[in-house]
């Protein structure tokens, strides 16, 4: 078996301990999901005329129905598992019911009262990515600040003894904070989408107040959020997975391996005597012509890549000629990442796959 071979069957051999671990994101994606949105109990501060909590009147507080919400989000990898992004939200909930702390029968709320509550706006993110803990899936957590526009459509008629209704179609914004716990799901079949399922907790914090023109204000306060969603994320530039190589049978090619460092296309002094042994080879052996393969690994961009996989057998040609190699019988090709000779992800850096191939036919 020669040294191709070696590295050959080293490389399938290794095959699956590469694919059990996933890539980090790299660079820009775009996501978007949805699903529902439960609420805490809303209190109410101040209904019409009437402040509650005070005066013996006690607590008010707004029971939502289950609700919807979906989100977009545009993001960057930094490779590392860390990321940041920026998402603008929508939730909407309808409001079920009024409960709490009218004592006495101060403060009575219709069961014709009615509404809906609808909140929307910026979040600036950040996660991160537990690439190592398993092959199938990719958990994550995060965190994020930002602006929610709050909007209340609330008719409460009549409120008994103690005050005029309230109706009121408004929109007030105020400072909101999340915590994300997440999991994303590759698709191999499409490189670079992942199905994403995730719990979000929102809080909206403070008190908003709500002009309701002659009936008084409406003040509301703290707005927490429990989120249940499912999404979709694309990342930009993975490339597919490389397939295995397969042993290919020796045709009587005779072929040379010269390695380079990271991003480098500069012959070492070992790489150097690779390349004199190759055009030594030359003087005595019979061939109709010499193929210079120059190759890099997944670590830099595809177009990065082909540029420097053919700088580096530009390299190894110019020193065979000065080897006392014609240069009429080199053939010189560069496959960027395409030609792995050990099969990794992307965003790899992998020494055997930072090479150019002397092959003699």
């Amino acid at each position: 078996m020669n040294f191709r071979s070696a590295l050959l069957a080293s490389a399938i051999m290794a095959l699956p301990i590469a694919a059990a671990n996933a890539q980090p994101v790299t660079g820009l994606y775009l996501g978007g999901g949805g699903g529902v949105n439960f609420m805490q109990q809303e209190p109410i501060e101040n209904i019409g005329n009437v402040p509650l909590g005070t005066h013996g009147t006690g607590n008010l507080n707004m029971n939502m129905g289950v609700g919807a919400t979906g989100l977009a989000s545009v993001g960057y990898g930094f490779g590392n598992g860390f990321r940041a992004e920026l998402e603008f939200d929508y939730r909407y909930n309808g409001i079920h019911s009024f409960t709490g702390g009218p004592h006495g029968g101060t403060v009575t709320v219709p069961s014709s009262s009615s509404g809906k509550e609808q909140k929307y706006g910026p979040m600036v993110n950040a996660f991160y990515d537990f690439t190592t803990l398993t092959p199938m899936f990719v958990p994550y957590i995060g965190a994020g600040v930002g602006y929610q526009f709050v909007n209340e459509a609330v008719n409460i008629p009549v409120l008994v003894a103690g005050g005029s209704g309230v109706s009121a179609n408004k929109t007030e914004g105020a400072f909101a904070a999340q915590a994300i716990l997440g999991a994303a799901f590759p698709i191999q079949s499409v490189p670079g989408l992942s199905v994403t399922a995730e719990y979000r907790f929102m809080a909206v914090t403070g008190d908003r107040k709500y002009n309701a023109g002659t009936s008084g204000q409406l003040t509301l306060g703290n707005d927490f959020n429990h989120s249940l969603m499912v999404g979709l994320r694309y990342e930009f530039g993975v490339a597919p997975p490389a397939p295995a190589p397969m042993p290919v049978a020796d045709m009587g090619a005779k072929t040379f391996l010269v390695f380079f460092d990271w991003d480098k296309y500069n012959l070492t002094a070992r790489s150097e005597g690779i390349v004199r042994d190759a055009a030594s080879y030359s003087t005595h052996s019979q061939y109709t012509r010499i193929d210079v393969d120059g190759n890099a690994d997944t670590s830099g961009t595809p177009s990065y890549n082909q540029g420097l996989s053919e700088r580096r057998a530009r390299t190894v040609a110019a020193e065979l000629v000065r080897d006392g190699v014609p240069q009429n019988v080199i053939s010189m090709h560069a496959y960027g990442d395409t030609k792995l000779l050990v099969p990794t992800g992307p965003n790899t850096r992998e020494p055997q796959n930072r090479r150019v191939e002397i092959v003699f036919h």
